[in-house]
């Protein structure tokens, strides 16, 4: 069980390499003709971890992850696989440490991430359809060479990093009522809302997936891990076919529900954060606030709520 110091403790040891990220206030947005109005609107604050070192929260637990390791592992180098964000987290990661490092992605990562992870200089493999698939790669590499292995989302000190997050926003706006929570693998959601529950017991926690990956959806209806036939969707970053016993465990504890929404529901939640607010982002970091245009948070007043503005890029634009 992952405990509150361990969030403490991570965040003492990642600070030097992270980035505090602001927390931007919006109020009750106006969305438009023909999406969510009213009084039941909630008054909206986003932690912006687009603006994190490498581009996404994914920092912080590979960071973690990586400084956790013995030196005589950790020289030995890091390898992952990634939908493109915690690939650029163990870049960053190795780059400060001074360690060799290796990415799988799978053929479904967008070609601008893809370029992205290329032109750093580092060894990037194509490998499997999907991000499962690029994983198996992965762990084989890492038996083979000895290179220390990242998991995105299964490992405590990845979940304890990306759990920092909910002690920096609680800090910034200690008062809110409801965090909405992008969900992939699961690491996100597992780190922040366990410790977000440990700070402030009775906060609301609603994660969102993509219709097309339902992952955690399903397996928290079903109470077991659930591996999804297939995936079909454009927000890559959330689309693993399974999640992992560890996630579903903190995640069936800690989190309210799951919602869903669509591809061209983030990408119209893209285009209002770049038009609006001036974020650039990509789909999966458009998700919480899709799902919040769609009404789609729950029955009731959802007080102060904070949305976790996950990664950046340009699907809004």
């Amino acid at each position: 069980m992952i405990q509150l110091q361990d969030f403490r403790t991570a965040r003492r040891l990642i600070s030097p390499h992270m980035r505090v990220t602001p927390v931007f206030a919006i109020g009750k947005p106006d969305f438009g003709a023909g999406i969510h109005q009213g009084a039941n609107v909630p008054e909206l604050y986003l932690k912006l971890e687009n603006l994190q070192v490498s581009g996404s929260f994914k920092a912080r637990g590979a960071m973690n992850a990586a400084l956790n390791l013995d030196d005589d592992v950790r020289q030995k180098g890091l390898v992952t696989a990634s939908g493109g964000n915690h690939g650029m987290g163990v870049i960053n990661a190795a780059r400060v440490l001074g360690v060799p490092v290796k990415i799988f992605l799978p053929t479904n990562t967008p070609k601008p991430k893809v370029a992205k992870l290329r032109k750093s200089g580092v060894d990037v493999a194509l490998v499997g359809a999907v991000w499962d698939e690029a994983n198996h790669a992965a762990m084989a590499h890492a038996r083979e060479t000895g290179m220390a292995y990242i998991h995105p989302f299964a490992d405590p000190n990845v979940i304890a990093g990306q759990g920092t997050i909910a002690l920096e926003l609680l800090e910034q706006q200690a008062d809110l009522d409801t965090l909405v929570i992008a969900v992939g693998g699961g690491g996100l959601i597992s780190g922040v809302a366990s410790a977000a529950r440990m700070i402030r017991p009775g906060i609301r926690i609603v994660g969102v997936e993509p219709m097309g990956a339902p992952t955690l959806f399903e397996s928290l209806k079903k109470n077991e891990v659930v591996a999804l036939p297939a995936v079909n969707t454009a927000a890559t970053s959330l689309a693993p076919r399974q999640s992992s016993a560890l996630n579903v465990d903190l995640i069936g504890k800690n989190v309210d529900r799951i919602v869903l929404v669509s591809d061209d529901e983030m990408r119209n939640a893209a285009g209002w954060m770049w038009r609006e607010l001036g974020l650039s982002v990509e789909l999966s970091a458009a998700a919480g606030m899709a799902a919040v245009m769609q009404n789609r948070l729950g029955e009731g007043d959802m007080g102060k709520t904070g949305i976790i503005v996950c990664g950046t890029g340009t699907d809004g634009q």
